[in-house]
């Protein structure tokens, strides 16, 4: 089994304060071990958080990331601190999630990427945000990412 490389990575095993907007967030990443093999990586954030930039009252999802590497893969510890950075960040539900999105395609260069963001309403109107790079390699299996729709109580 091959040894990943760590050696360019600054928050990994160390303590890391977290960053004060999405835009100062620093990703890393680390080289596949596997290049060549398509596979999904899936990411899964239950409980992300930012501000409205209207009212500055919270907005809630649950993100869901998906990705076929190429050479890289995102290091989990530097994507749990660049989602955390949105709590105190205030803008609109697409822009969170496209923003997320296209900051790890920049930093990982990936064969495919998908983002399903499922947000709670707030005003009672649900606004959910899905984006992909494109299609997916056919021979991968991509299992479906699992989160119903919101129904309230009906």
């Amino acid at each position: 089994m091959p040894t990943t490389d760590v050696s360019n990575l600054s928050m990994l095993g160390s303590q890391t304060e977290s960053p004060k907007s999405p835009e100062e967030a620093v990703l890393e990443r680390v080289p596949s071990s596997h290049a060549g093999t398509d596979y999904v990586v899936r990411f899964t954030a239950p409980e992300f958080t930012s501000l409205c930039p209207m009212t500055g009252q919270p907005d809630f999802a649950h993100i869901v990331i998906d990705y076929i590497p190429n050479d890289w893969l995102v290091e989990s510890k530097s994507l749990k601190l660049f989602l955390h950075a949105f709590r105190n960040h205030g803008a609109f539900h697409e822009d969170c999630s496209i923003y997320i999105a296209k900051r790890l395609v920049e930093l990982l260069d990936p064969k495919w990427l998908r983002i399903g963001a499922y947000w709670y309403p707030r005003g009672g109107i649900p606004i959910d945000v899905f984006w992909q790079t494109g299609k997916p390699p056919e021979n991968v299996w991509l299992p479906d990412q699992g989160v119903a729709t919101y129904r309230g109580r009906g």
